[in-house]
């Protein structure tokens, strides 16, 4: 068992048979969270080709606490970045807004503070955690030259492409509306310094938020979710436009990058 630290929170678990263990909130999201993996999880409406974009669900479970206080619920999911050589990931918080409508006022008045001071008010997305030169070649340089940009996000099998997979599921389903959730991005750059497919690939994750759809279209992640098509397609045409370096400089001010890509 591998445990990595939170901040001011129980950390979460990893383990050698491809196993992430996320601590359960004892409290309304937790509860959420549960529910929306469950009902997910055995919604047999939902195709293949969509569910691929979920982390795994494999139930609960009663396990020691990364901390040592104790016996506490854990979710086990698939853990993303298992068997990843030098895994390279981008964790990005979609929609203008990220409370459901049960949320109290705190709670918005909490989201809407750090929608203000962030890129979702003018773009609908922000980074809520990156590594640092992402698409790079270089490791620490502080000008990235952008080497990886079209293996990693162009191409049939590349993240693009994945998104406007995501884009067409999300246009028809009105079963679920995805507050505070996030889109990973993933891919492997020890492949892409050898030349190879870096495996690019997609999940979402922070399921805590969600709520019922009610036959209602998800126009919050939707709409956010083709803004974010969008400054990638403008990224594949200019990696060097200055709108890309809005968003990175937003994250470094927020102290947001990490250095291993581990989120």
């Amino acid at each position: 068992m591998r445990k990595i630290a939170g901040e001011g929170r129980l950390g979460t678990i990893t383990n050698d048979s491809g196993h992430f263990y996320k601590p359960l909130l004892v409290d309304e999201q937790g509860t959420n969270e549960v529910s929306f993996y469950t009902s997910f999880s055995s919604n047999t409406k939902i195709p293949q080709h969509i569910t691929r974009f979920f982390p795994k669900f494999d139930g609960t479970q009663l396990m020691e606490a990364s901390d040592g206080s104790g016996m506490k619920p854990h979710l086990i999911l698939q853990d993303l970045t298992f068997q990843r050589a030098n895994p390279s990931v981008m964790d990005i918080k979609i929609g203008l807004r990220m409370w459901a409508p049960h949320s109290n006022e705190d709670y918005i008045h909490k989201c809407l503070k750090k929608d203000r001071s962030t890129s979702s008010i003018s773009l609908g997305f922000r980074l809520s955690g990156y590594l640092k030169n992402f698409v790079s070649s270089k490791v620490s340089d502080s000008k990235p030259d952008c080497a990886f940009t079209w293996m990693v996000y162009g191409g049939s099998a590349g993240i693009l492409s994945q998104l406007l997979e995501l884009k067409v599921w999300f246009e028809d389903q009105a079963t679920y509306h995805f507050y505070s959730c996030s889109i990973l991005m993933m891919f492997e750059k020890e492949l892409a310094l050898n030349g190879k497919s870096p495996h690019a690939e997609i999940k979402l994750v922070d399921f805590d938020h969600v709520s019922k759809g009610k036959g209602i279209i998800d126009h919050n992640f939707l709409g956010w979710l083709c803004s974010l098509i969008k400054f990638i397609s403008e990224i594949l045409t200019t990696p060097e436009d200055s709108t890309t370096d809005y968003l990175l400089e937003d994250a470094q001010r927020n102290h947001i990058y990490s250095e291993n890509g581990l989120f």
